[in-house]
């Protein structure tokens, strides 16, 4: 337990959400890309084994006290374990370089196989270290996985800006590899089960940024709630993030039945209170490259107190969080302000003063 705290991150979660006394709001900035950075590994390192993996968060947890762990399967997971290429930067986040498919013609060579964790030895790695985790630090702190959402998952498999106009022309094909995708996805939750592991959803191609809400209601929406659905029948919970505005969908996200629903800083945190706040807790929103990357200590302190001053009185709950991911070269010491600011301004009770 972090010396500054009076609680572990599991009494205070559990506290939270039974809606007993708790020392202060729970805080999870977005720490996985620069889990390496805090274990003095550069990215490739970090991701290279199990180890490594799992030291990057425990790291960050020892460090922080942050509420929670994240295990990065990651949003090329279902694409790499099919046969998407992707580069090997020593201090940056992999991207796709080699879609396996290269026409939606191509469906038939898809192989849900090829995801399960006998198979895969990316799950393997990653299950791995969320054991190690767990088995370091599970007595007071979750982990969650962080998976991809099916459009996300979609987009590993095939580029992009082809899949967006086969909407159009062959939606139906859409549909085809969004029914595999979120197959794939379901055999990755349940592969990640015995953990006891959390799971949290990311679908950043499905971005009010990317896509409109005609499009997140026919191609995303159904696929998401089934996955949630899924997830509540073997018995734990997953959160929702979609990066970019997703304001003109939130109440549509809130359908997939999520139980933490995410908001990137684009999204006016106090909107999405009087829309999804008495339905789920809401997390967010510190903006990651302007506050936290760029940003000076004085000006996180200042962002977690507006953070607050719109959603301390969310109905169901609010926690501190970024807006999405914090970079790699993000600097350690605003994530420690980070962490400051909430158990400075965030204490329970709550007294708005504090944070005016």
């Amino acid at each position: 337990m972090h010396k500054d705290d009076q609680m572990t991150p599991n009494e205070r979660m559990a506290g939270f959400f039974s809606g007993e006394e708790i020392d202060r709001l729970p805080a999870m900035p977005f720490t996985v890309s620069v889990a390496g950075k805090v274990a003095g590994m550069t990215h490739r390192e970090k991701r290279s084994c199990a180890k490594n993996q799992a030291q990057g968060q425990i790291a960050c947890y020892e460090r922080f006290g942050n509420d929670g762990m994240t295990i990065e399967y990651g949003l090329h997971g279902v694409g790499t374990a099919c046969g998407s290429i992707t580069n090997d930067p020593e201090d940056g986040v992999p991207a796709i370089m080699d879609h396996f498919l290269k026409s939606l013609d191509e469906l038939d060579k898809l192989d849900l196989e090829k995801i399960r964790k006998k198979n895969d030895p990316w799950l393997q790695l990653n299950y791995e270290a969320t054991e190690i985790c767990l088995d370091k630090w599970g007595h007071e702190v979750g982990v969650s996985i962080s998976i991809p959402g099916p459009f996300t998952a979609a987009s590993s498999l095939f580029p992009i800006e082809k899949m967006l106009r086969q909407t159009r022309k062959q939606p139906e094909k859409v549909h085809e590899l969004l029914r595999f995708c979120t197959d794939a996805v379901k055999t990755v939750i349940k592969e990640f089960i015995p953990t006891g592991a959390g799971m949290f959803l990311c679908d950043p191609i499905a971005s009010g940024t990317i896509i409109d809400r005609k499009n997140y209601r026919e191609f995303v929406l159904p696929y998401t709630k089934e996955l949630m659905d899924y997830t509540h029948e073997l018995g734990t919970t997953m959160g929702y993030h979609i990066c970019g505005d997703t304001t003109a969908i939130t109440a549509d996200m809130l359908e997939s039945g999520c139980d933490i629903l995410s908001v990137d800083n684009r999204v006016d945190l106090k909107t999405a209170k009087e829309i999804a706040g008495s339905k789920v807790p809401i997390l967010g929103n510190v903006d990651p490259i302007t506050i936290m990357m760029q940003g000076s200590p004085d000006q996180v302190d200042e962002a977690v107190k507006e953070c607050l001053r719109k959603a301390w009185d969310s109905p169901k709950g609010y926690i501190v969080s970024t807006g999405c991911d914090i970079p790699i070269n993000g600097p350690l010491e605003n994530i420690d302000r980070f962490m400051e600011a909430t158990r400075k301004f965030a204490k329970c009770p709550l007294d708005p003063e504090n944070f005016k």
